[in-house]
This record gives structure tokens, sequence and C-alpha cells, in this order.
């Protein structure tokens, strides 16, 4: 059986047996479709040490039409499915390349943008500062509370309805990658602007978050605001509050994260509420906020001059 067959059945798998979803699919299928226009299609057992070596090389030397080369990580991502292709191949007992065979490549450490002090609160601040419209204005202020409230994907909270969130409650569960709950946690701050939005909502949507205008109000199933649509409002009210640096709705994920480690919550746990299968990804923000660093360099530095 050639690769084409063996990748068709594959994606199948993945959308049936491991319950990915349609657009985690669709990624698996162009990454490894990369793949098979490198080696052509040929049998598993084809797939060889020095054929994979090649295509990291191709990989690393890729430029698309802009002549920008292909990014570590993206890189990388090619790598993870052909990884988790060649384990499928294995559990079929299907001779091909190992998957542990195939490394992944060295990343550079992530830079991680957040906001605190001043900033932070001039963000959350400026939709009631500067929006006319006192029902946007009091979504958008929601919207912001519970991002940095909850630490919620953008897509997650794009995804909300009105009956996920019980405001008698401090508390709700979400459904986050690869279809994991976790729950989240409101504050008094986005508890009291959430309950302010949906007190003023005249609408009968079920989404938590949707467009405040007359095409609305004609569309009891009107659709939530879409995560382009939060970026789009982010970055107006960061750019108002005369924030100088790219705020996205990830930024406001960083923010919360090192919020909780700088106040003494414990890695292990912020895990849990990030929702983060690995403590691996968490660890990206241990390097900001290790005081124990900065109280060992106040101590010690400068002392022999």
């Amino acid at each position: 059986m050639k690769l084409s067959q063996l990748t068709k059945q594959f994606l199948d798998y993945l959308e049936i047996e491991k319950n990915r979803s349609p657009r985690t699919r669709d990624n698996y299928e162009f990454y490894l479709g990369r793949f098979l226009e490198f080696v052509g299609d040929v049998e598993p057992k084809d797939v060889t040490d020095d054929k994979v070596r090649e295509y990291r090389l191709f990989l690393n030397r890729f430029a698309d039409e802009r002549g920008e080369p292909l990014k570590k990580n993206t890189q990388n991502y090619h790598l993870i499915a052909l990884r988790a292709f060649l384990k499928y191949l294995s559990k079929r007992d299907i001779k091909s390349l190992a998957p542990e065979k195939v490394e992944l490549g060295k990343m550079p450490e992530r830079q991680v943008d957040f906001l605190d002090g001043d900033d932070l609160a001039r963000l959350l601040a400026a939709p009631l500062k500067h929006t006319d419209d006192p029902l946007t204005a009091l979504r958008d202020k929601a919207i912001l509370e519970l991002l940095f409230s909850t630490g919620l994907r953008v897509s997650e909270l794009c995804a909300l309805k009105r009956e996920n969130v019980n405001l008698k409650r401090d508390e709700f569960t979400v459904r986050g990658k690869g279809s994991k709950l976790r729950v989240v946690f409101l504050s008094e701050e986005s508890k009291a602007a959430l309950t302010k939005h949906l007190e003023k909502r005249v609408d009968v949507s079920p989404f938590l978050f949707v467009r405040h205008d007359r095409a609305v109000a004609k569309n009891a199933a009107s659709a939530s605001l879409t995560p382009r649509s939060i970026q789009r409002l982010i970055d107006r009210y960061s750019r108002a509050a005369g924030i100088t640096k790219n705020v996205t709705p990830h930024t406001m994920r960083h923010s919360y994260a090192t919020d909780l480690l700088r106040n003494g919550a414990d890695i292990r746990s912020v895990q849990s509420m990030l929702g983060h299968s690995s403590i691996t990804t968490t660890q990206i923000y241990t390097h900001i906020t290790n005081e124990r660093l900065r109280e060992i360099h106040k101590k010690y530095h400068g002392k022999t001059v």
C-alpha cells in the first residue's frame, strides 16, 4: 500500500478514533501533503532516516512566494505530523521508519509579551472611556476583564454561550484544545462586568458576546464575535490607552499567567488553569517571574565597588 492511501486512512483515524477537529485534520493533511510531494507516493518501507534528513534540509531551505523561510516552529509542525503518521503505521505493524527517529529541531526561547501595572489598568478601563455606544462599551469591558481573569484562549472565549457561565458561582467549565475540559475562575471585576453587560442585553442570541447592531436585533440566532473581531477591538483599545507594544488576545493570557506566578502560584496549578498538556509549555513564564533571582542580584551585585 502506498503512502497516499495510508495518509488518507490516517486522517480518517484522526477524525474518527482520535476525535480531532476538522481544523486539526486539515493541518495534518497539509503538512503530510508536503512530505508526500517531497518523497513521492512511495511505500512505507521507503521512508528512511536519510530521506527524512533530506526532507528536514528541504524544510530549512524552503522559501515561500515572498522569499520568506519557514519559521522553526512551522518546520517542527511538519515533523510532528510526520512522527504522528509513522506512529500510526507502527501501531498497524506496517514497516516504516520508527517514529522516535524523527527528532524535532531545537527551538529558540520564546519571548513572552504581557501587560502589568499601569498599562494593564489603562487597557481594562479603555472601553468605558473610548466607546460611545454604552452596550458595546459594557461588552468590551466584560471581554477584557474575562480574558484577564480566566486566561481563556480567544477561540474559547468566542465559543462561550450564556448558558456556559453561571454568575451565581465564581467558576465555570470551558472546553479547550483537544476537547479537554478545565475549570476557570471569575474575579470580582470580571463578574461585575459580565453582570452589567448581560443586564443590558435585549437580544436573545445564545452566545455570550455578539455584535450589538440592528442585524443582531433582527437575528435571534446571531453568531458570536469572531477571534478576528476580538483582536481588532483589543488593538483599538490598546492604542487608545497609549500602549506602544503589540497587544493581542494571547497577550492577555500571558498577563494572566504572569500575574498568578508573580503572586506566588505554583507552576503546576498554573499549568492546570491554562489547560497546558505539558509543563514544558508553562515553563516559558518562569524566567520572567523568578523573584528569587531579583533578590540575589540586589543582595550581591556591586558590593565591591
